[in-house]
C-alpha cells in the first residue's frame, strides 16, 4: 500500500492566507539570494565546528544500510489483470513481497532461473 501522504496543492486564498502569516511573523526573515548564496553545507560548517568525526556521526545518514548494487530490487512497470493484483493487495501488507515470491518460485520451477 502507498504509505505516502496525498500532496494538496493549497487555492490562491490559502496561499495569500499563508504568505500574510508569514509577513506577520516577527521571526521569519527573507534571506536576500547572495546570503543564500553564501550557505555552506552543514557538513562543511560542523566539521570546522566540532571536528570531521563528530560532525559525520550526525550527518550521516540514518535508518537501514543500502544493499549491494546486486541485491537491490528493479523497479519495472507491469502490466497485470486488475483481479490478480487486488487478490494480492487482499493480503495487506506485504503483498508486493508475496507477488515477487511467487514470481520467483514459477520461474525457479520452471527452470527459467537456478533456485536459492
Amino acid at each position: 500500500m502507498n504509505r505516502k501522504p496525498k500532496l494538496t496543492i493549497p487555492t490562491p486564498a490559502e496561499d495569500a492566507a499563508i504568505a500574510r502569516g508569514m509577513d506577520a511573523d516577527p521571526d521569519a526573515v527573507s534571506l536576500p539570494t547572495e546570503e543564500i548564496r553564501q550557505m555552506r553545507p552543514a557538513i562543511e560548517v560542523l566539521e570546522r565546528a566540532i571536528g570531521k568525526e563528530k560532525a559525520e556521526a550526525l550527518v550521516r545518514r540514518r535508518g537501514r544500510p543500502a544493499k549491494p548494487a546486486a541485491e537491490r530490487k528493479v523497479n519495472q512497470t507491469l502490466r497485470i489483470d486488475p483481479d490478480v493484483l487486488e487478490a494480492y493487495k487482499a493480503t495487506g501488507s506485504g503483498w508486493q513481497t508475496l507477488m515477487n515470491d511467487a514470481l520467483r518460485d514459477y520461474a525457479a520451477a520452471h527452470r527459467m532461473m537456478p533456485r536459492r
